[in-house]
């Protein structure tokens, strides 16, 4: 089964794509380390990347569609993909829908975790202490939470229509929001 988790920075939907790839054995498709691996590498999309990063903007969707079309049609990950941040854009989820039916794949279970702004600064500040990450800046991520909400509202408008669309509230523990998607999969 091919799911989706979305929400803001800072939201928990890594945590949440790790957990459903032991659970399903699926594989996590997360743009942000597709795009941290193309930083690291110090390639020319790496530094595009940084650019709009460090400007609290989106990576260019064409860049993430091409990272992103290689994973789709890997024959031995069809039907087994956790979506990990993406769609982010309309442009995005049009894009993932038109590389699914071509690879004849299709989402089954879409996840919005749903967090305030105030959680999410508390938990990006814990997470650049453990982790080390250097794309958590309390003012980037800010920024970047500003984004998602201008940029994320028309693709949530967009999958909230969905009969398989299931909102969850993002402030709740780790184990209890597990638990409230492993009842909606009913795993």
């Amino acid at each position: 089964m091919n799911i989706i988790i979305f929400g803001p920075p800072g939201a928990g939907k890594g945590t949440q794509a790790k957990y459903l790839v032991n659970k399903l054995q699926n594989f996590q498709v997360s743009t942000g380390d597709m795009l941290r691996d193309e930083i690291e590498k110090h390639s020319e999309i790496g530094k595009k990347i940084i650019k709009n990063m460090n400007d609290g903007k989106f990576v260019d969707d064409t860049i993430v569609n091409k990272l992103l079309e290689k994973i789709i049609f890997d024959p031995n990950k069809s039907s087994k993909l956790i979506f990990d941040g993406y769609p982010r854009t309309i442009n995005q989820a049009k894009n993932l829908n038109y590389l699914l039916k071509k690879s004849n794949q299709k989402i089954d279970y879409i996840f919005f975790l749903n967090v305030k702004k105030d959680s999410i600064i508390k938990r990006i500040e814990k997470r650049k202490i453990l982790e080390k990450r250097s794309d958590d800046d309390a003012d980037t991520i800010l920024k970047r939470f500003d984004t998602y909400m201008k940029i994320t509202k028309p693709v949530l408008d967009f999958y909230s229509k969905n009969e398989n669309f299931h909102e969850i509230d993002g402030s709740l523990k780790i184990d209890e929001i597990s638990q409230k998607i492993e009842e909606i999969l009913k795993v």
